[in-house]
C-alpha cells in the first residue's frame, strides 16, 4: 500500500509504474523524506526518471498552472519583461538573490494579466523553497507560478543572461572567479598529466576547489564529496545537518583535473597515484580562523573502463565547533545526571557507542574538557587526531608508531585520564580494562546500535565478564536528529497522527499543536537547521552488574535492558519521542534514526 499521495497519484494515473513508485517509496524512507517534492528528487536522482515527466506530474498534483512552450514560440514582448524584471534586480540590492533564482532556475517572466503587482515566474521545480524567498527579497510580494520545462527555462536564461554563468555568480560571493573547462577533444582520450596540467591552467580549476572550502565553511557543512559523474562532468556535494546536498554540477570539467587539484593543494598524498587509497590533509584560513581538512581519496570504477576516477571525501574540522560545556550537549535529565556521576570519579571507563556521524566524538571533547585540569596527566591515542585538545597531550600517530603501539605504550607514560579514540580490537579492549581496573579514567567509542550491544560486542572480543562488570562506569549510545526550524515548523498533519500515536503520542497532545513537523523556509534547510541527540544511557548499577557477571554463555541484552528502563533508562526512540514532546524535532526524524528499534 502507497502511503504517499503523490506517489498513489503517479499510479493511479498511470503516469509511472507500480513497482518503480513503490521503490522510490523506499528509498525515500531510508532518507527520511516523506513529501511529494521528497519523492519527486527520489524518482528523478536515484531511479533517472525523465525530469519534465516527474516534475510536470508534481505540478498537476498540486495544481500549478503549466506553461509548455519553446522559446521560439514565447512572443519577444514577453521575454524582454523578464529581462526589464532582472535588470531591475541587477542594479539593486537584490543582485546575490538574483544570482540565486538562476542558479536554481527560477525566472521571473513578468506580470499577470489583471495586475501589475502579481509576479508571473516560471521554475522547472514548483515546490523549491527557494520561491518562498521571493516575497521577503524583492519588491513582489504577490506571485503566479508556473512550470516549465527544463529545455524551455534554461533555453529563457541562456537568452536572457547569456553572458554569467549561474554557478560562477554564487562563487564570486566568496571572492573567487572561475572559467567553464573546455570539452575533450575525443570523448574517450585518455588523459595524460600533461593533458591534466592543461586542463587545470586553462579552467582554473583551483578556484573552484579553494571556493567549495570557503562555502563547505561558511554553509557549516561537515563535508564535502567531490564524485566524478561521467567522462567530462563532476559533482560536489555538501553535507549539511547530517544531509547530503548537491551544490554543484561543474560540466565540462575531466574528473581527473579536479582530483589532481585536490591532491595539489594537500598535504600528504601523491598526485601521481591512482591505484590505492590515500589519506591527507590541508589547512586553510577562512573569515579569519585557521580551518582543518581531512581529505580521504578512494579509487572507484565506473562506466568510463578506460578512465581512472577516484572519489574525494573532505572533512571540514572547524575547532569552533568543539563543545566544552558539558551542559551545551542537551542530554536528558536522567542521562545527564548518570553521565556527569560517571566521569566525575577517578577510574573506569565510559564508552560512547553509535554508527559514523552520531556525534561520538563531540560528546567525548566535551566530556574531557570537563575533567581536565592542570593537576592531571591527560593522554589521548586517535587516528587520526581531529580536534586540538588544549591541556592533553594527544599522542601522534604514523609510520613509526602504530595505534596498537601508541595503546601499549600508554600505561607507561603516568596516565591520570586517557582517551582511546576506538576499541576496535582485542588489545584495545583489554587496555582499556587495565587502564580502569589500575585506577584510570578511560574514554572510548564503540561502533553498535545500542547501549546493551556494546556489552556483547566487548564480551564476544574476549573480555572476561567480570571485568565488564567492574570496569565500565556507563554506555552512552546515541545518534543525532535535525532540530526543527522554530520560524517554520507547524503542528503536525493529522495524516500522521495515527503513526505518532503508534509511538505512545497521546491524542490530546497531538489535539494541543504542541508536536510539530518540517516545512521550510528562507531561513533554515528544507525545515531544519541544526542538530541535538537522543541517547540511552546505560549506567551500570549493582543489578546490571550482576547480570553480566552471572552471564554464562552469552550477554542476555534484553534482560539488561530491562533492568536498565526500571532504573528509568530511556530507549532511543523514548528519548526520541521526548524530543518530539519538546518541539525539537519531528516524527520523520524520529522514525529514521531509529528504525533498527
Amino acid at each position: 500500500m502507497l502511503s504517499n499521495k503523490f506517489a498513489q497519484y503517479l499510479v493511479n494515473n498511470q503516469i509511472f509504474e507500480l513497482e518503480m513508485v513503490e521503490k522510490a517509496e523506499q528509498k525515500m524512507e531510508e532518507y527520511g523524506g516523506n513529501s511529494a517534492s521528497a519523492l519527486a528528487r527520489v524518482l528523478e536522482i536515484e531511479l533517472g526518471a525523465p525530469h519534465d515527466k516527474v516534475y510536470e506530474a508534481l505540478s498537476i498534483h498540486y495544481a500549478f498552472p503549466v506553461y509548455k512552450k519553446a522559446l521560439e514560440e514565447i512572443p519577444e514582448a514577453q521575454i524582454e519583461a523578464s529581462k526589464q524584471i532582472l535588470e531591475s534586480m541587477r542594479r539593486g540590492s537584490d543582485e546575490s538573490f538574483k544570482r540565486k533564482l538562476l542558479f536554481h532556475k527560477i525566472l521571473p517572466f513578468g506580470f499577470q494579466k489583471g495586475g501589475r503587482d502579481v509576479l508571473k515566474v516560471l521554475t522547472i521545480d514548483p515546490t523549491n523553497k527557494v520561491i518562498q524567498e521571493i516575497s521577503s527579497n524583492t519588491q513582489y510580494k504577490r506571485l503566479e507560478v508556473y512550470w516549465a520545462p527544463l529545455k524551455t527555462v534554461e533555453d529563457l536564461i541562456n537568452k536572457i543572461a547569456p553572458q554569467k554563468n549561474e554557478f560562477l555568480q554564487l562563487l564570486e560571493e566568496a571572492g573567487m572567479v572561475v572559467t567553464d573547462a573546455p570539452e575533450d577533444d575525443e570523448e574517450t582520450q585518455i588523459l595524460d598529466e600533461q593533458a591534466l596540467d592543461d586542463e587545470i591552467n586553462k579552467s582554473l580549476l583551483v578556484n573552484l576547489f579553494e571556493g567549495c572550502l570557503i562555502e563547505a565553511v561558511r554553509k557549516d557543512a561537515s563535508d564535502i564529496h567531490i564524485i566524478p559523474n561521467g567522462k567530462s562532468a563532476v559533482d560536489l556535494f555538501m553535507r549539511i545537518d547530517g544531509k547530503l546536498q548537491l551544490w554543484l554540477r561543474q560540466e565540462n570539467t575531466a574528473p581527473e583535473a579536479l582530483a589532481a587539484v585536490v591532491k595539489d593543494r594537500s598535504t600528504g598524498v601523491d598526485r601521481f597515484e591512482r591505484d590505492t587509497a590515500q589519506d591527507g590533509f590541508a589547512q586553510r584560513s577562512v573569515d579569519g580562523h585557521l580551518i582543518r581538512f581531512r581529505i580521504s581519496i578512494l579509487p572507484i570504477v565506473s562506466q568510463e573502463y578506460e578512465r581512472r576516477f577516484e572519489s574525494v571525501v573532505i572533512r571540514v574540522i572547524d575547532d569552533r565547533k568543539v563543545i566544552t560545556d558539558f551542559r551545551k550537549l542537551g542530554f536528558q535529565e536522567q542521562a545527564e545526571k548518570e553521565f556527569l556521576k560517571s566521569i566525575n570519579t577517578s577510574k573506569g571507563i565510559v564508552i560512547v557507542t553509535g554508527p559514523t556521524g552520531s556525534g561520538k566524538s563531540t560528546t567525548l571533547m566535551a566530556a574531557l574538557h570537563h575533567v581536565i585540569h592542570p593537576g592531571v596527566n591527560v593522554l589521548t591515542c586517535e587516528d587520526p587526531v581531529e580536534y586540538v585538545i588544549h591541556g592533553a597531550r594527544q599522542l601522534k600517530i604514523g609510520h613509526k608508531m602504530s595505534f596498537d603501539q601508541a595503546i601499549r605504550s600508554i600505561l607507561r607514560h603516568d596516565p591520570d585520564i586517557v582517551m582511546v579514540g576506538e576499541i576496535r580490537d582485542k588489545i584495545t579492549a583489554e587496555t582499556a580494562v587495565k587502564l580502569a581496573n589500575t585506577g584510570h579514567l578511560t574514554f572510548s567509542t564503540l561502533h553498535t546500535n545500542d547501549a546493551p550491544s556494546a556489552i556483547s560486542r566487548l564480551y564476544k572480543m574476549g573480555i572476561e565478564t567480570f571485568l565488564l562488570a567492574y570496569s565500565i562506569n556507563i554506555i552512552i549510545a546515541q545518534r543525532l536528529v535535525r532540530k526543527l526550524c522554530v520560524n517554520c515548523r507547524r503542528p503536525i498533519s493529522k495524516e500522521h497522527w495515527e503513526t505518532a500515536k503508534q509511538l505512545g503520542l497521546t491524542q490530546e497532545e497531538l489535539e494541543s499543536g504542541s508536536i510539530y513537523e518540517a516545512v521550510g523556509c528562507p531561513k533554515c534547510h528544507n525545515g531544519y537547521k541544526g542538530r541535538t541527540n537522543v541517547a540511552e544511557a546505560l549506567y551500570f548499577y549493582p543489578e546490571i552488574k550482576q547480570e553480566i557477571v552471572q552471564s554464562v554463555s552469552d550477554i542476555d541484552e534484553e534482560r539488561i535492558r530491562k533492568i536498565a528502563e526500571k532504573h528509568g533508562m530511556l530507549s532511543m526512540r523514548d528519548s526520541g519521542i521526548a524530543r518530539m514532546r519538546e518541539g525539537l524535532t519531528d516524527l520523520a526524524e524520529v522514525l529514521y534514526v531509529t528504525a533498527e528499534d
